[in-house]
């Protein structure tokens, strides 16, 4: 049976030393000086309402209960859902009660919520600017360089995102070229910044997207009458099930067999 011959290319092993290294420094770097310019341009955090917090409270408390509620017994999630639903119908949790059914309020006369969005513009800026700088500088002189060959065999679907910026149909998809260095770093480099700076740092990109998918709701703009509405809704069409129900003898069972 015939064997596909192995692709060989002749590639300068000075690439490693004037591109691969560089790359992963300045990466490096941009990470840790994204760090402390995220550190300094930080406002100092201001005292939360008690009404405020606890509308969050409340909004995270639903989303918990629907997210978790086959641990619970069938009375107690009842109680919970029941207890829930009456506050947000009534508007209990309200920052503001006296608001309710009325339109939200504009969120650049609030302070407080200026400051919020000023604090992500800061952060995005914090993202942006700098990876601008380094795209166009790899692109000014990197650009088409292949610069290393990956150990362990990959399927063809990753030639466009291991070799872009890399115009060839024909070689093998564990080659690397300079760009797609550069995008692996954004990814890879997590548990160094971790190392150096701490696991609450702010040079990881891919940990403030994250963080900003998961900011909880009542953002700017955001109607929490509507939200506290929407979420009973969702409460009252949830079909309980305990996954406790019959443990004993489920674990009985398998002790004897």
């Amino acid at each position: 049976m015939a064997q596909i011959p192995v692709q060989t290319l002749h590639r300068d092993p000075q690439l490693f030393y004037w591109i691969l290294i560089p790359i992963t420094v300045v990466m490096i770097l941009t990470g840790v000086l994204r760090h402390y310019a995220s550190v300094l341009m930080a406002t100092a955090p201001k005292k939360l309402d008690v009404r405020a917090m606890r509308e969050q409270r409340a909004l995270a408390r639903g989303v918990a209960l629907r997210s978790n509620y086959h641990v619970l017994s069938q009375r107690a999630f009842e109680l919970r859902r029941d207890a829930l639903t009456a506050g947000y119908e009534s508007g209990e949790f309200l920052k503001e009660p006296e608001r309710k059914g009325q339109p939200p309020a504009n969120p650049l006369t609030d302070p407080s919520q200026m400051d919020g969005m000023m604090g992500m513009m800061k952060n995005n800026m914090a993202m942006i600017i700098p990876n601008t700088l380094i795209m166009s500088w790899i692109n000014a002189f990197f650009s088409g360089y292949v610069i290393m060959k990956l150990p362990f065999p990959i399927t063809i679907k990753f030639k466009s995102m291991l070799q872009a910026g890399v115009q060839t149909k024909d070689m093998d998809p564990r080659w690397m070229s300079s760009i797609s260095w550069y995008f692996l770093c954004i990814f890879g480099l997590q548990f160094v910044y971790v190392f150096l700076l701490g696991s609450d740092n702010a040079a990881s990109q891919v940990a403030q997207q994250m963080a900003q998918q998961q900011m909880p709701m009542g953002g700017p703009g955001q109607d929490p009458d509507k939200q506290f509405k929407a979420d009973a809704e969702n409460l009252a069409v949830v079909e309980h099930y305990s996954v406790l129900e019959d443990v004993e003898e489920r674990l009985l069972e398998g002790i004897k067999s």
